[in-house]
């Protein structure tokens, strides 16, 4: 069956289209664009009215596309910018007036299962670990094992609100970066208190930047996960750390959405590494999108 997944992030809007059977599923066509639907307003619970035109213009696009494969079923999905904003409904209504395309708002618990759901596809759990998806408005951490989730939570600590939210300079500061661990420590609230954890699993988006800043080369286009040594990701996120705009500017692996907050990104991962204790890590490519075919 030929299906479509749309995820409406708070700064990327993916498309995913796929034939799916009870083994798998294989990709007729995938493609990204950054909207940024939280900027000007995720700190507000507002989708401001650029932001909306811009996610409209995407979808408008999006569904052409579905049309010229044929695509009969699209899921779209509305994540963190979305639960949040006063108007999503407005939003939500004019893409199902227009585009036919009905958007379901899921909770970030929601978000998290069809993260894991997607990873599973690439990684088959057989070490524990913890997967981290750094989105825009909300990062999900899911733990778990051969068995399945064993703890779960959905934070809104997205690099699009840290973004907007802390006053940061270019390059950050080491003041910047107490800033920002402060901050996560107490949105944290406790969660990762008494908890550690070998395997560090990144979820798609910020960790596919990082394999190819890593290695030079584009992530290969396998529905499988990929383990980065922990030295070279530990000195890539410390490079990205200090860098400065100009750089990213320049540097063909880091995509235009994610040059500017790529240093809050990093200081994420630094942060949640330190913080459980990890000594490995795998990259997979699959995240949301990838879960939701198989509803």
């Amino acid at each position: 069956m030929r299906k479509a997944v749309i995820d409406l992030g708070t700064n990327t809007f993916n498309l995913l289209i796929a034939d799916v059977n009870s083994n798998g599923f294989s990709i007729i066509h995938s493609e990204k664009e950054g909207v940024s639907l939280g900027m000007g307003g995720i700190n507000k619970n507002i989708i401001s009215n650029d932001a909306f035109e811009r996610g409209l213009t995407t979808l408008r696009h999006f569904k052409n596309v579905c049309n010229q494969n044929k695509v009969k079923i699209i899921n779209a999905f509305g994540t963190s910018a979305l639960r949040g904003a006063k108007n999503s409904s407005e939003f939500v209504n004019q893409i199902n007036s227009e585009l036919g395309i009905i958007v379901t708002i899921i909770s970030g618990e929601k978000e998290a299962e069809l993260i894991y759901k997607g990873v599973k596809w690439s990684y088959d759990f057989e070490s524990p670990g913890v997967i981290m998806d750094i989105g825009g408005g909300s990062t999900e951490f899911i733990f778990a094992d051969k068995n399945g989730m064993t703890d779960v939570v959905s934070m809104n600590i997205g690099v699009s609100r840290i973004y907007q939210e802390l006053k940061l300079n270019d390059p950050l500061t080491p003041n910047d970066i107490n800033i920002i661990t402060n901050w996560l420590d107490e949105k944290a609230n406790g969660f990762f208190d008494g908890k550690s954890a070998d395997l560090l699993i990144g979820a798609s988006g910020s960790f596919e930047t990082f394999y190819e800043l890593i290695h030079n080369i584009p992530f290969p286009e396998l529905i499988q996960s990929i383990e980065v040594p922990m030295e070279e990701l530990n000195s890539t996120i410390n490079s990205i750390i200090t860098s400065t705009q100009e750089e990213r500017d320049q540097n063909k692996f880091i995509i235009p959405i994610r040059k500017k907050m790529a240093p809050i990104a990093a200081v994420k991962v630094k942060w949640v590494i330190e913080k459980l204790g990890i000594t490995r890590t795998i990259i997979s490519p699959c995240s949301l999108k990838e879960g939701a075919l198989s509803i």
